[in-house]
């Protein structure tokens, strides 16, 4: 049987990998990753936060995942141990490559073009294997476009492409009016994957102390649906690489994103909630079922739900719309 596949033109020996999350913040979380099965190491991201020397904002980022799973915190660094400044976090991935062979994916999230660009080339410079941009871009004026936010991340792949040689993804958020035209962009300028899609951080409202404040829960498998439409309606359209992140809990949901048109997977909060052997329960439950249906690669499973290879394509269009209300009445 055969797991293997590639993603922005890495080789990697299954479609599994954790996302960017603290868990890459500990070595020993790594070579806990690698023993269960990882195919590659996804850093946590360095935040403009980071760079511009604001650790509050970044130690309040931090706190937000400790409290999504009070039982997961023995995953967690402690906090002295957090990286909060740009050197620090270089002097990780140095590490991090010298701990394990598997290779290792950088993530940056930056603010203007050059932050990106300047830490784009100390990540490569560090030994980063891959780039991930972590884009995260929310209009909030009136006089702002969608074509603006959108005009914003293409220039910034494009700034990032033309400095350094490793290769980059682009995260996406999961609400571009036209997702498709975009990616179709973003190949346009040299971009070598997306990942699908970023989780994004929603405000709340305490009725108590009259406070707006960002809250950040974990993913469900339900959150899933959003990633394999898009997925579906990529995989024919465009060849980058296309990566999976958010809603995967199980083997279940990494055959729907293989069968979508996944080339690779990410998955953060399974691991968060029950430790990094998770993953290697994952990839047996991943094998069974590829020997009950007879799949000898996942290449063969790559893309057989996709648009052009779907029974019924109107399950990925609006032409579905009025099913599903036809099957809520009966």
């Amino acid at each position: 049987m055969n797991l293997t596949t590639r993603y922005l033109g890495l080789e990697l020996k299954s479609p599994l990998m954790p996302g960017a999350s603290p868990l890459a913040m500990r070595l020993d979380n790594i070579r806990k990753l690698e023993d269960a099965g990882a195919s590659a190491i996804v850093m946590h991201s360095l935040f403009a936060e980071q760079i511009e020397g604001n650790a509050v904002a970044v130690s309040r980022h931090i706190e937000r995942w400790q409290d999504t799973f009070a039982e997961a915190t023995s995953f967690y660094p402690q906090g002295q141990d957090y990286l909060l400044g740009p050197d620090e976090y270089l002097d990780r991935l140095t590490a991090i490559k010298t701990a394990t062979s598997l290779p290792v994916i950088a993530s940056l999230n930056g603010t203007h073009l050059g932050s990106w660009t300047d830490y784009a080339r100390l990540m490569e410079k560090a030994g980063a294997d891959a780039i991930e941009l972590n884009t995260y871009f929310f209009a909030t004026r009136r006089d702002e476009s969608s074509a603006e936010i959108e005009d914003r991340v293409i220039e910034i792949a494009r700034t990032v492409r033309a400095s350094v040689q490793v290769p980059i993804a682009v995260k996406l958020a999961p609400f571009f009016t036209s997702p498709v035209h975009l990616v179709g962009e973003l190949e346009n300028v040299g971009v070598n994957g997306v990942v699908l899609f970023n989780r994004i951080f929603q405000p709340e409202i305490d009725i108590e102390t009259f406070d707006v404040v960002p809250r950040l829960g974990l993913s469900s498998p339900e959150d899933l649906r959003l990633r394999l439409r898009a997925l579906g309606l990529l995989r024919d359209q465009v060849k980058l690489g296309l990566c999976c992140s958010g809603g995967v809990h199980s083997a279940a949901e990494v055959v729907k994103a293989l069968l979508a048109g996944a080339d690779a997977v990410q998955i953060v909060a399974a691991l968060l909630r029950d430790g990094p052997d998770t993953l290697g329960n994952i990839l047996t439950e991943l094998k069974l079922w590829m020997e009950k249906f007879e799949y000898t690669s996942v290449a063969e499973m790559r893309g057989a739900l996709s648009l052009r290879n779907c029974p019924d394509p109107e399950a990925y269009e609006r032409g579905n719309y009025l099913r599903s209300l036809q099957l809520w009445r009966e």
